[in-house]
């Protein structure tokens, strides 16, 4: 039997779980088209080759896309938007650091500064009992207003980057996580080099561009089906093969 009919069958194997990956990539992305300061993700595919033949294609890793997202104005003084380049670290359960776009804090019952997930926010000061309202400067400082309108500088906020983020490993909840691809981290102060500043009463939108993602959809609903279509045919002709040599 041709060994090219197996080479089809596993092409069009190859092609179909790559297809099912990329739509959960794709789905992914449509789910958190209102997440603030979500970062869409991009597959990226390699073609598969042996030493004779072609053996279809893979998906090893997917890229974050780390276009800013559009900054919308918000009536919380703890609604913090990165405006360029950086991220904001927050201490994980298990105590690693992970990093986000996401700058929408609350204060909990310990006046800890967290975020929309209750990871804490990493940062060098404290908020005191009467601070009324916390705000942050563009530079990272923080500023607490009391109930007699006095303002007192509480602390810093540092910002991180990294040598390459579109390489940074998806934990869940909005949250990444350095990784070899990304290279180590790098933090320092808003607004130096190669990071952004930090704006109060406004929240970074995702970066998700919604006409995108749902023409990506229709394109892999027409690709998964040719794949099947490919798959079932090819199966046909190996068994038609295999029944007529037994004939």
């Amino acid at each position: 039997m041709p060994a090219s009919l197996f080479s089809t069958l596993n092409i069009s194997r190859t092609d179909i779980l790559s297809r099912l990956r990329d739509l959960d990539v794709t789905s992914n992305n449509l789910a958190n088209v209102n997440t603030s300061g979500f970062k869409a993700n991009r597959s990226n595919f390699q073609e598969m080759l042996n030493e004779r033949l072609k053996e279809g294609t893979r998906i090893p890793n997917t890229q974050l896309m780390q276009m800013q997202g559009s900054l919308r104005d918000s009536d919380n003084p703890l609604d913090w938007a990165i405006q360029g380049e950086g991220f904001f670290s927050v201490t994980l359960p298990n105590g690693d650091t992970g990093y986000t776009r996401d700058g929408t804090f609350t204060l909990d019952t310990n006046r800890d500064l967290v975020n929309a997930n209750g990871y804490p926010l990493i940062w060098d000061g404290e908020v005191p009992e009467d601070a009324l309202e916390v705000t942050v400067q563009q530079d990272g400082t923080l500023v607490a207003t009391n109930a007699a309108w006095v303002s007192t500088d509480i602390g810093t906020v540092e910002l991180t980057n990294f040598p390459n983020p579109t390489g940074l490993t998806g934990y869940g909840d909005n949250i990444w996580l350095e990784s070899d691809s990304s290279g180590a981290a790098q933090t320092g102060a808003p607004g130096e080099e190669n990071l952004g500043i930090l704006v109060s009463h406004k929240v970074e939108q995702s970066n998700v561009d919604l006409g995108r993602e749902l023409s990506r959809l229709m394109t892999l609903q027409r690709s998964f089906g040719m794949s099947i279509s490919a798959f079932q045919q090819t199966d046909s002709m190996i068994s038609l093969a295999i029944n007529l040599r037994k004939a």
